[in-house]
């Protein structure tokens, strides 16, 4: 299976130069946490998440209009494209530490995003060579609570 038998094709992205405050309105009005970063050539450059927007403003004394994207967006950015094959996509969001990633063309501009959850609604009983299974997913899903699980003496653990 592919990457393109599950994506998202509808998509909504922004720029580094937008502002947390209409990315925000952004995810509200389109019901997602995740927004691609469109530099000026066209091509993906990062990806900015609700979580993003809440730790920035929460450690900044900084109005949302004020700080842009850019400013707060992770600098490392993890992508595959749709024809890759579901399994190293996966593997990819399990090495990563991640829910999702944006779906580039060869020449890096957006033509989707691929969620966990796009491949849990497709994830099946094991079967060598073919579809995703559900051991598969709760795999990635462990790897990605491991990323964010407080650690012992942690103020979060309480």
């Amino acid at each position: 299976m592919r990457v393109q038998d599950v994506m998202t094709r509808e998509t909504v992205s922004c720029t580094p130069e937008t502002n947390l405050a209409e990315v925000a309105v952004l995810m509200a009005r389109k019901n997602c946490g995740f927004l691609p970063v469109i530099g000026e050539g066209g091509n993906v450059i990062g990806v900015i998440t609700d979580r993003d927007i809440s730790i920035a403003l929460g450690t900044r004394n900084q109005r949302p209009s004020e700080v842009r994207v850019w400013d707060v967006m992770p600098k490392q950015l993890f992508t595959c494209t749709a024809d890759d094959d579901l399994h190293n996509a996966l593997m990819t969001l399990h090495s990563a530490k991640v829910r999702r990633l944006p779906v580039i063309d060869p020449e890096g501009a957006l033509v989707g995003v691929l969620s966990i959850d796009d491949i849990v609604l497709k994830a099946r009983g094991h079967v060598p060579g073919q579809d995703v299974s559900y051991k598969d997913v709760e795999d990635t899903y462990e790897a990605i609570e491991r990323r964010v699980r407080p650690k012992k003496g942690d103020f979060r653990a309480a």
